[in-house]
């Protein structure tokens, strides 16, 4: 049986207040034939280092995107780091990085056709404020905007 076909644009972003210090992820999953938002929240992570939680960021991104039956993945990221390393450009050296890749990786190739590309950080504005609010509240925060 065929999936329907359901592409997304994905933002994420994470980071930490001190490295490591109190973390988040924000994510904001939209379609890419309309713009239409179908899943923004942020994520409190307690305390984790910039780098875990942009790879927990990416792991919640795909989770959410799977859960919506997304077929093809368009993700975007200010963390050159992430990026570069699930493109394969860069080795995973971090043995801590290394379990959170290789899940991001399985949960990757179970889309149809799953992209990620580096972005300006000025281009993650919606994904950044989601961090700081899971960060202030010390909880998610999903689907802040409705």
């Amino acid at each position: 049986m065929k999936r329907s076909l359901l592409r997304v644009t994905v933002h994420i972003d994470g980071g930490a207040r001190g490295n490591p210090g109190p973390a988040g992820a924000g994510v904001v999953i939209a379609s890419s034939d309309d713009g239409t938002v179908l899943h923004e929240g942020g994520y409190y992570l307690g305390r984790a280092t910039n780098n875990v939680a942009e790879y927990r960021a990416l792991i919640a991104a795909l989770e959410a995107a799977t859960a919506l039956g997304a077929s093809e993945i368009d993700v975007f990221s200010d963390s050159e780091l992430l990026v570069r390393q699930m493109l394969g450009q860069y080795r995973v050296k971090n043995e801590g990085l290394k379990p959170l890749f290789e899940c991001a990786g399985i949960l990757a190739g179970k889309f149809d056709r799953f992209g990620i590309q580096h972005i300006r950080r000025e281009r993650n504005q919606h994904a950044d404020r989601l961090v700081n609010q899971a960060i202030n509240a010390k909880r998610n925060v999903e689907d802040a905007a409705t």
